[in-house]
């Protein structure tokens, strides 16, 4: 019997049982398996780690342990540059959207008011989520730990909050985001992106005692709900200031 030693850092750890985190956890083998299955039967999705250590050498999923080997593995480092180490996935998203699983409409809803583009519904399974992911180059929100394990998967996160405002504060630090909010762009509904309309092209569908005061209005473009600043603009405001921590200046139609 074989054994080679795991050291899993920072996040990593919400994957391992209390006993095995942030410590170094021996991994006995007979066959030599790959570096990657040999994280994922430890617990830990390979979509959430970015850089694998060996014996002081960085190296790709598909390196095979040896008797004695160490092995660091680390995180997603979305906003740092490690070139010209071996990176285990692609660069980065720089258009980021999302696609969330049957756990997460409210979180889906909630990046939605940030502007984001989020799909989400309650009839995908898993491996519609995955072909969507891959064929739309989105990010896999999830709190299923086995959708990430899925070798098809490049872009993913296990989202480690239960309430959704914390969610969303989570995935936006987590993304790095905060800069590339566009709150009230994106229709709650649908996801699709809002565009003013003219009050007069929208006006039977306006209730007439908002219409006898408001002028500006807002449509999505997919499925034509109408949007306006009514009486919970106020409170959809502070949302995004709870999520984003800094207030909001701008107008917030519902």
């Amino acid at each position: 019997m074989s054994s080679a030693t795991f050291r899993f850092y920072e996040e990593l750890n919400d994957f391992l049982p209390d006993t095995s985190r942030k410590r170094p956890i021996p991994f006995p083998f007979e066959v030599s398996p790959s570096v990657k299955d040999a994280i994922e039967a430890l617990g830990v999705p390979h979509v959430e780690v970015d850089l694998i250590v060996v014996n002081g050498r960085s190296v790709g999923f598909g390196h095979r342990l040896c008797d004695g080997d160490r092995i660091a593995v680390y995180p997603i480092f979305e906003s740092i540059d490690i070139s010209p180490i071996v990176r285990l996935r692609p660069e980065p998203l720089r258009e980021t959207m999302f696609i969330a699983d049957v756990h997460l409409r409210r979180l889906a809803r909630l990046l939605r008011l940030l502007g984001f583009d989020a799909v989400h519904s309650n009839e995908y399974e898993d491996a519609q989520i995955v072909a969507i992911a891959r064929d739309e180059s989105r990010i896999i929100l999830t709190r299923d730990r086995q959708l990430l394990k899925h070798g098809a998967v490049t872009h993913g996160y296990w989202v480690r909050n239960t309430n959704p405002i914390e969610q969303a504060r989570e995935t936006v630090r987590r993304f790095d985001l905060s800069d590339q909010t566009r709150p009230f762009s994106r229709c709650l509904s649908c996801n699709g992106l809002l565009v003013r309309v003219e009050k007069d092209d929208v006006l039977e569908r306006i209730p007439p005692k908002t219409a006898a005061w408001l002028d500006e209005y807002y449509e999505c473009e997919s499925c034509r709900k109408l949007y306006w600043q009514g009486t919970h603009a106020g409170s959809l405001r502070r949302i995004v200031d709870r999520i984003s921590g800094s207030p909001f200046r701008g107008e917030a139609p519902q």
